[in-house]
């Protein structure tokens, strides 16, 4: 009797250390990797399909439910990303100039696991190499979005010193809204080729990834293609402040406020920073999320001048440009501008 109890309990040890290490056998199952791992480019700019299914020794399993933990290396944030679903096909972004890395397990449950979620030991991985085609040195450089007044979206770029002197570059763009990757509505030019793209007349929509490809041609072949993602709300630069307004107050205090931007219709997304100069062309700055300060005069009769710019705070928006600075306002109104000081576009 006491042989059997002993059996009995070295057999549920042994039950327990195999779901403790996550073994690949369940009741006589073997937990094998998906198959099948297929990455799909529906011409979205970076935006892929990734498919696979299931292991063909789970096919036909049916009282245990499967699920899949996919695993992808985000490039735009350097790390992997792990999602778990029961589903058998995933779309994530992907910068096109770099590896796309994929790898995919099984996750097997239910009554032939006792309960327990059970991962398969090996994955199935899949690497796609970025293309090698193209103009060696020709992609453009310094590619920049600006929403202007969150009004009026511009992109630019600058064309590289090795980019053969016949070549033309073309810029599409895709979003969710959008079937296939459409080219840009009007292109701007300098010194006779294209160097950037107006998007005034071609709404683009706020929170969601767009996705960005300059590519082109010339003499020597295709150009090496760019691919670039982002969200039109972290590309915001707010128009200048017009109207900038002194008071004196009592006790050597100078109460300052200012107008939004033209355009704006809410300061609540906006923070400023106050710039004040005395006659020694000396400057101090303030942050504030207020569109009005009460400030100490610099040497009471004398000169002090104000000038003020905003940009989108990091509760509204991940990234911002400055605005440019407000035309300067002094205290007393007569007063001139010291030469090196705000008059010389000091930033």
């Amino acid at each position: 009797m006491a042989s059997k109890s002993a059996v009995t309990h070295q057999a549920a040890l042994m039950l327990l250390l195999m779901t403790w290490r996550g073994s690949i056998h369940c009741d006589g199952y073997t937990v094998d990797p998906p198959e099948n791992l297929v990455i799909l480019d529906p011409g979205h700019l970076g935006h892929l399909e990734i498919t696979w299914s299931p292991p063909a020794s789970m096919i036909n399993m049916t009282e245990c439910p499967k699920r899949y933990q996919l695993e992808y290396f985000n490039t735009y944030k350097d790390s992997w990303t792990a999602v778990r679903t029961s589903k058998r096909s995933y779309r994530a972004q992907f910068d096109l100039m770099k590896d796309v890395r994929v790898r995919v397990y099984t996750l097997l449950s239910g009554p032939c696991t006792n309960g327990t979620m059970v991962e398969s030991t090996n994955y199935t991985e899949l690497v796609q190499k970025p293309p090698s085609t193209g103009v060696v040195g020709a992609t453009v450089k310094d590619f920049v979005c600006v929403f202007h007044n969150m009004e009026n979206m511009e992109c630019t770029w600058e064309r590289s010193p090795k980019m053969p002197a016949n070549s033309q570059q073309k810029l599409y763009f895709w979003h969710k809204k959008l079937e296939r990757a459409e080219e840009c509505p009007k292109y701007i030019f300098s010194g006779g080729f294209r160097s950037g793209c107006n998007f005034t007349e071609n709404a683009l929509p706020l929170f969601t990834d767009i996705n960005f490809c300059i590519n082109g041609s010339s003499s020597e072949g295709l150009l090496k293609p760019m691919f670039t993602s982002l969200q039109m709300q972290n590309q915001v630069k707010p128009g200048t402040t017009e109207k900038l307004h002194l008071q004196a107050g009592p006790d050597a205090q100078l109460e300052v406020h200012w107008e939004l931007p033209v355009g704006m219709d809410s300061g609540r997304c906006l923070e400023w920073e106050v710039q004040q100069e005395g006659s020694d062309g000396k400057t101090a700055s303030i942050l504030t999320k207020e569109m009005k300060l009460t400030l100490p005069l610099i040497h009471d009769h004398e000169r002090n001048c104000f000038r003020v710019r905003s940009k989108l705070h990091k509760y509204c928006a991940d990234r911002s440009f400055w605005s440019e600075w407000s035309h300067p306002t002094c205290y007393p109104a007569t007063a001139s501008l010291h030469v090196g000081g705000f008059s010389a576009g000091r930033t």
